[in-house]
C-alpha cells in the first residue's frame, strides 16, 4: 500500500486483533493504522480493488464480535485520537474516532459540560466503536444513547469518497439526491425505501417506548424525519451510522453535542431478596426521574469478595443480598436530592420490596460504588470456565413495566435448560445484561446457547422487544434478527447494505448475512486447553491452562495514564495491543493451545512480554484477575529450560552472590562503576545503560552496623523479624536503621535473620528453579517465626510481599500449611509500624503536621494498598498525601536496561515525574521502594525518602 500507510501482517499482530470481548475469535488479514481520514480513503480504495474486506476497530471492547474479521482489521485508536475542536458556546465537540470518552470528557469538564453517553468502559471505548455500537451506558435513562448526541458524521463512503452526513434541510435532501455517484444514490435509495416501506417498518421494529433499540440498522429512525413526518426532525443519515457497526461506512471525525453537568448528586442502594421485587421496585424508581437504576446481583457481589481492587468497594452492603439497584439522583440542591432519596427508601419498604436502603452522598464512596457496578463484566470472567458466560442474549430491551414479566418468562427458559444465570446492568432502561452460565467447550453447551438463543429471541418479539439494547447485533445477535423482527424486514436490511456497500467490504457478516451463532468461537468442544510442566501450582486458577482463558477481552489494560490506576504502564508508554495484559493474554492462550511445552520457545510471546514491568497491576485492576506477572515468570523459566539464562540476567537475578564481594571497598566499586569506559562495558556486556548509575554501595552495611551496635531492648518481651533485603544491607542501610530506632523506640525486640535473599529477584527474572531453592530454604525458619506468633516484617515491598503473594503457589502442596502460616504472620513495614503507633499513641496529633506526598510501590498499591502508608504517617504526626501517579517505570533492573530505558522514562514522564516537579522545593517525598526512590532522582533530582526514614527524622 502507500509508503506511509502502516499495515501490519504479521503472525502476532494478526494474533492480536483476532479476538475483542466477545466470545469470537477470527485471524485477521493485516492491521492498518490509520493516521488521518485520508488514510482510511487509500485503505478503502485499495481494499476494494484488493476484493479485501474491512472492519473497524477502536478498543476491541464488542461483545457481539462486531470488531473480529479475516480481512482487514482498521485500528483507528493508536493514531486518530486528536479532539479537533471544543465549542462550549454551541456545546459541541468535533473528535477524531480513536479519541476516548474520559478524555474527551476531561476536556469538556472544563467547560462543565460533558458527554453524556456512559458506559462501563469510558475510561478505553472510543467515540468511532461508540457510534458503531449506538453505545449508551449507566445513566441512558437520562442521556439516552449516542444516536441522540451524534450531530455530524465525516465519512468516508465504501468506493473511497469522502462526505459529511448532518442534518439537511427538504432543499438541501433533494439536492443530494440528484448527485451523479455514491452519495446521490444512497440518499436516493434510503429516501425511497423509507417512503415505501415506512409503514411496516413502524409496525415491525421495537416498541419506540423503548430508549436502547439496537436491532438491524436504524430504519425507524429515519421514519421520525422529514419529509416522512411533517413536523419531524430534519433528515440527518448520521443517526443510521450509529450503531450499523462499520458495516455503512467509516467514520473520519465526528461532532457530538455535550451537556451542562449537573453538581449534585445522590446515590441510593436498595437491596432485594429476589431478582422479581428488584425490578418491581425498579418500576417505582424510574417514577422518581432518576439518571440511573442499576442491578447488580448475588453472582457478581460474590465475586467482588475475591476481587483485591473490588473487595474494598463492598463497604456499603449490609449483609448478603440477593441483588442490589444502584439508583442515582442528579440535580441543582443536595439536600433535594437527599430527601428524594429518602422518599424512593420508604416507599419501597412500604411495598416490602426493600430489606436496607443505604443512601450515599460523598464523592470517594459514590465513585467506589460506581467502580464496583462497572467491574461486573471482568468479574464473571475471573469465576473461570465453569462459570463463564457467553454474550449471546446479553442485552435484550423492553418496555420498563414489561421488565418483571418478560424476566419472569426468561427464568422458564433457564429452568427448562438447567441453566444458572447472572442477572445485572441497565434495569431503569428495560435492559439488563442477561448472561447464561455455559460451557462451551463442551457439545452440551453450544447445542443449549443455540436453542436458548431461539427461544429468547421469540420471547423478544412476543413483547415487542429489541434483542439487543446497547451491545449490537455483531456476529451473536444477527443469525436472530429475523426472529424479533420478522422475514418481511431482512429484504430491507440487505437492502440498506447494498444500497451503501454494493461490493460488501465493509464488516461484512454483522447485521446482515451472518455466520452461525457457534463458528469460530474462541472456545468450542475443539478447544484444547493446555497443560504444561509448570514451577507455580496456579492453585487459585485451578492449573496455568485454566489461567490461560481468564481474560475475557474487556480491555481495562488499555486504559490511559490521565485516567488513573496503575494497569498497564507499558501500553500507557506506547499505545501497542501487544503491551496490554489483554494482548498478552491472548497471546498465552493462542500459542499454548495445544502445543503445550512448544510455547515457552515463542519469540512472539516473548517479544510481547518484553516490556511487562511485572508491576502487578493487573492481579488486582484487571477484574478478572489476571497475574501477568506470574504468566511472564513461567513464560520466561521454560525459555531459559531451553535457551539458557543470559548473563545479564543472572547479573540481576544473582546480585545477592556479587554485593559481598563489591562492597568490602565501596569506595572503590563506587568510583569504578562511576567511569564512562565501565558504563560503556557494563552496557556491551550486561545490557545496562549507561545513562544510569547504579546505585552507591554504603560505606557500611546495615548487617555490620546492626551486629557491632549495643544490644538494645534485651528484656523486651515483645519481638519482632526484621527482614532486611540486600538493597537496604547493601546500598541504604540507613533505611534498616531507621526502623530499628522505631521499632525499638515502641519497645520491640528487633531480630534480623543473616538471610537477605527470599526470592524476589529470581522470580522476576523467570529463574523460579533457582528462587524454589530460597523458598525451601527459609520457609522453615520463618515458619518457626510464625509458630511463635512472632511478627514478620520487611522494608521492601516486593520482597515482603512475596511471602504473602508468590510463595503461596510456588510451594509444594505439603508446604502449603506453612507457607500460610507465614503469609498470616507477615507484613509490610508500614502496616505493622501503623498498628503498633496506635497501639501506643491511638490519636493523631491536633496540629497538622508537614506534608508529605506518597508515591506508592506497585506491588503494594496491588496487594495491600495505600491505606496504611497514610495511617501511619498521620498518626506520626504528618499530613500525607496520596498521589495517583501509576507505575514509576523502574521496576527492578528494568529501568537500569538498555533495551527498556527509554520506555521506563516514558512511564516516568506521564504522571510521577510532572506530579513531584510541581511539588514545593522544600516538599517531603515518601516511597517505599528501593527503584521508586532512585526512579524520581534519576527523573526529577528530588531525594524520596522511605516511610521508616520520616518517622526517625524528629528521633535522630
Amino acid at each position: 500500500m502507500e509508503q506511509n500507510l502502516q499495515i501490519a501482517t504479521d503472525e502476532q499482530t494478526r494474533r492480536l486483533y483476532a479476538t475483542d470481548a466477545s466470545s469470537y475469535e477470527e485471524l485477521p488479514h493485516g492491521v492498518a493504522f490509520p493516521t488521518s481520514t485520508q488514510d482510511i480513503v487509500t485503505i478503502v480504495k485499495r481494499a476494494r480493488q484488493q476484493g479485501q474486506s474491512i472492519t473497524a476497530r477502536g478498543a476491541g471492547t464488542s461483545l457481539a464480535g462486531q470488531t473480529t474479521g479475516n480481512g482487514l482489521v482498521m485500528d483507528v485508536g493508536r493514531h486518530m485520537n486528536d479532539i479537533v475542536a471544543i465549542n462550549p458556546q454551541k456545546q459541541q465537540a468535533t473528535v477524531q474516532p480513536g479519541v476516548i470518552r474520559d478524555s474527551l470528557n476531561r476536556e469538556a469538564d472544563k467547560f462543565d459540560l460533558l458527554f453524556g453517553p456512559d458506559t462501563a468502559t469510558t475510561n478505553r471505548c472510543m467515540l468511532g466503536g461508540m457510534i458503531g455500537n449506538n453505545s449508551c451506558g449507566i445513566f441512558s435513562i437520562k442521556y439516552k444513547t449516542t444516536r441522540e448526541h451524534i450531530l455530524e458524521i465525516d465519512a468516508v463512503l465504501s468506493d473511497g469518497s469522502k462526505t459529511t452526513f448532518k442534518p439537511l434541510t427538504l432543499e438541501e435532501l433533494e439536492e443530494k439526491q440528484r448527485l451523479d455517484n455514491l452519495e446521490g444514490d444512497i440518499y436516493r435509495g434510503m429516501v425511497d425505501l423509507i417512503h415505501e416501506h415506512r409503514e411496516e417498518i413502524l409496525a415491525n421494529y421495537p416498541h419506540p417506548d423503548i430508549t436502547r433499540r439496537n436491532t438491524g440498522y436504524a430504519l425507524d429512525r429515519l421514519c421520525e424525519m422529514q419529509p416522512f413526518v411533517d413536523d419531524g426532525r430534519p433528515f440527518n443519515m448520521a443517526e443510521l451510522l450509529c450503531g450499523s457497526e462499520g458495516t455503512l461506512a467509516m467514520t473520519g471525525s465526528a461532532t457530538v453535542n455535550l451537556v451542562e453537568k449537573d453538581p449534585e448528586s445522590v446515590i441510593v442502594v436498595p437491596h432485594f431478596s429476589s431478582i422479581r421485587k428488584a425490578l418491581e421496585a425498579t418500576v417505582e424508581a424510574v417514577k422518581m426521574d432518576p439518571a440511573a437504576a442499576e442491578l447488580v446481583d448475588h453472582i457478581i457481589l460474590d465475586a467482588t469478595k475475591d476481587n483485591i481492587e473490588q473487595r474494598k468497594n463492598r463497604f456499603f452492603l449490609d449483609g448478603e443480598p440477593h441483588c442490589i439497584l444502584i439508583i442515582q439522583f442528579d440535580g441543582q440542591d443536595q439536600q433535594a436530592l437527599v430527601k428524594k432519596a429518602k422518599k424512593l427508601a420508604d416507599r419501597l419498604n412500604q411495598l416490602g420490596l426493600s430489606s436496607s436502603t443505604p443512601i450515599i452522598t460523598d464523592e470517594e464512596k459514590k465513585r467506589r460504588v460506581w467502580n464496583l457496578r462497572k467491574a461486573g463484566l471482568g468479574l464473571l470472567m475471573g469465576l473461570g470456565s465453569k462459570g463463564r458466560t457467553p454474550t449471546f442474549c446479553e442485552d435484550t430491551a423492553v418496555r420498563v413495566p414489561d421488565l418483571p414479566d418478560y424476566i419472569d418468562e426468561f427464568q422458564k427458559i433457564l429452568g427448562k435448560h438447567d441453566t444458572d444465570c447472572v442477572f445485572y446492568a441497565h434495569a431503569s432502561v428495560g435492559e439488563l445484561h442477561l448472561r447464561p452460565v455455559i460451557n462451551l467447550q463442551e457439545a452440551e453447551g453450544i447445542q443449549k446457547m443455540k436453542s436458548m438463543a431461539g427461544e429468547i429471541a421469540e420471547l423478544v418479539r412476543s413483547y415487542r422487544g429489541s434483542l439487543s439494547g446497547e451491545h449490537g447485533d455483531g456476529r451473536a445477535r444477527a443469525p436472530y434478527i429475523e426472529k424479533v423482527l420478522g422475514a418481511e424486514m431482512m429484504p430491507l436490511l440487505k437492502k440498506v447494505k447494498q444500497i451503501w456497500d454494493p461490493d460488501n467490504i465493509f464488516n461484512p457478516g454483522k447485521i446482515t448475512d451472518p455466520k452461525p451463532l457457534e463458528e469460530d468461537l474462541r472456545y468450542s468442544p475443539d478447544y484444547k486447553r493446555p497443560e504444561p510442566n509448570t514451577l507455580f501450582n496456579w492453585r487459585k486458577e485451578g492449573s496455568f491452562g485454566h489461567a490461560l482463558e481468564l481474560c475475557n477481552g474487556a480491555g481495562v489494560c488499555r486504559k490511559l495514564a490521565d485516567s488513573g490506576g496503575t494497569m498497564c504502564p507499558s501500553y500507557m508508554a506506547t499505545k501497542e495491543e501487544k503491551d496490554t495484559t489483554r494482548g498478552r493474554a491472548n497471546l498465552f492462550r493462542q500459542l499454548f493451545a495445544g502445543k503445550e511445552q512448544d510455547a515457552f520457545t515463542s519469540e512472539e510471546l516473548k517479544d510481547a512480554l518484553d516490556l511487562c514491568l511485572s508491576c502487578k497491576a493487573c492481579k488486582s485492576e484487571c477484574p478478572a484477575n489476571v497475574d501477568m506477572a506470574r504468566m511472564k515468570a513461567e513464560f520466561t523459566q521454560g525459555w531459559h529450560e531451553e535457551h539458557g539464562i543470559g548473563l545479564d540476567e543472572r547479573f540481576f537475578g544473582q546480585a545477592a552472590q556479587l554485593y559481598p564481594l563489591a562492597s568490602l571497598v565501596p569506595s572503590i566499586s563506587n568510583w569504578f562503576m562511576k567511569q564512562p569506559v565501565i558504563k560503556e562495558l557494563l552496557e556491551h556486556f550486561l545490557g545496562i545503560d549507561k545513562r544510569r548509575d547504579l546505585p552507591a554501595f554504603a560505606s557500611q552495611t546495615f548487617m555490620d552496623w546492626f551486629s557491632t551496635r549495643p544490644t538494645a531492648n534485651s528484656a523486651a518481651g515483645r519481638e519482632v523479624v526484621l527482614l532486611i533485603d540486600i538493597f537496604t544491607n547493601y546500598h541504604e542501610p540507613e533505611v534498616g536503621k531507621s526502623a530499628v530506632r522505631f521499632l525499638e523506640q515502641l519497645d520491640y525486640r528487633v531480630h534480623v535473620p543473616d538471610f537477605h535473599e527470599v526470592g524476589r529477584p529470581q522470580i522476576s527474572k523467570g529463574m523460579l528453579g533457582h528462587a524454589k531453592k530460597i523458598l525451601n530454604t527459609n520457609l522453615p525458619r520463618l515458619t518457626a517465626f510464625a509458630e511463635e506468633e512472632t511478627p514478620i516484617i520487611g522494608l521492601e515491598p516486593s520482597e515482603i510481599l512475596t511471602l504473602r503473594d508468590e510463595y503461596l503457589d510456588l510451594c509444594d502442596d505439603d508446604q502449603l500449611t506453612q507457607a500460610k502460616k507465614v503469609a498470616d504472620h507477615t507484613f509490610t513495614f508500614e502496616a505493622f509500624a501503623a498498628q503498633a503507633l496506635a497501639d501506643n499513641t491511638p490519636n493523631a496529633p491536633d496540629e497538622v503536621g508537614q506534608q508529605v506526598y506518597i508515591h506508592g510501590h506497585c506491588h503494594q498499591k496491588s496487594l495491600v494498598g495505600h491505606k496504611e502508608i497514610k495511617r501511619l504517617l498521620t498518626l506520626r504526626g504528618y499530613n500525607p498525601t496520596v498521589l495517583d501517579t501509576g507505575c514509576c517505570g523502574m521496576a527492578g533492573s528494568f529501568g537500569y536496561e538498555k533495551n527498556h530505558y527509554n520506555v521506563s522514562m516514558d512511564i516516568g514522564r506521564q504522571r510521577l515525574f510532572p506530579a513531584l516537579r510541581n511539588l514545593p522545593e522544600d516538599a517531603l517525598i515518601c516511597a517505599p521502594g528501593f527503584s521508586c526512590r532512585h526512579q524520581i532522582k534519576d527523573g526529577t533530582g528530588k531525594q524520596a525518602l522511605h516511610p521508616a526514614q520520616l518517622l526517625d527524622l524528629d528521633t535522630k
